[in-house]
């Protein structure tokens, strides 16, 4: 089951914007982030939920999407996603570890999965101007937006050419490809 829904975990850019995500549910995943692992068990890392489509839009306009696609602005109306989860540094309780913010966009992402929703992981933030529409004191630190909702695109794994480029694409279909390195290139010791 796990492995399954690893599989089933992509970074998902376009959903159905019309299938809201009701406040619990973003609870929901928040939890799991919050009993997740820490390091040294600083739990310092915070969240801000939004299900609200004002202020989605909003946060939306914070948000660059796909660096790889270089023509492709982001998702269009429609295809936006209907959550938000962003994650928070509170500073007054010491630096995060790095890691705790993939611990924790991991656990929640796979936790959307599970319910039938999908994800991004969004580290291209304009921090400061997202910051003021949040309202967030200044102890609170922008780490990562995750953009959640029901994914609208089919995401396929494929394995990496031989040249080793790890550039994404989508088809004429729209569907988005992602290339994967093969498990005896990752495992030194197979």
């Amino acid at each position: 089951m796990v492995k399954e829904l690893v599989y089933k975990n992509r970074s998902y850019r376009r959903f159905y914007e019309s299938e809201s995500i009701d406040r619990e549910t973003l609870v929901e995943l928040v939890d799991l982030a919050r009993v997740s692992a820490s390091g040294r068990n600083l739990q310092s890392l915070k969240y801000y939920i939004s299900n609200e489509k004002s202020l989605n839009e909003k946060i939306f306009q914070t948000l660059a999407w796909a660096g790889y696609l270089k023509e492709w602005a982001g998702p269009a109306e429609g295809e936006r996603p209907s959550g938000y989860i962003v994650i928070l540094e509170d500073t007054t309780l010491g630096a995060a570890m790095a890691h705790d913010q993939g611990i924790a966009s991991q656990s929640i992402l796979l936790g959307a999965v599970e319910k039938g929703l999908g994800g991004c992981i969004i580290a291209s933030v304009k921090k400061a101007e997202l910051s003021k529409i949040l309202e967030l004191p200044e102890h609170l630190s922008i780490a990562l937006v995750l953009a959640i909702g029901k994914p609208k695109e089919e995401v396929i794994m494929v394995e990496m050419a031989e040249d080793g480029d790890v550039k994404y694409w989508r088809d004429e279909d729209g569907r988005h490809y992602v290339p994967k390195r093969k498990l005896e290139d990752v495992l030194i010791n197979l």
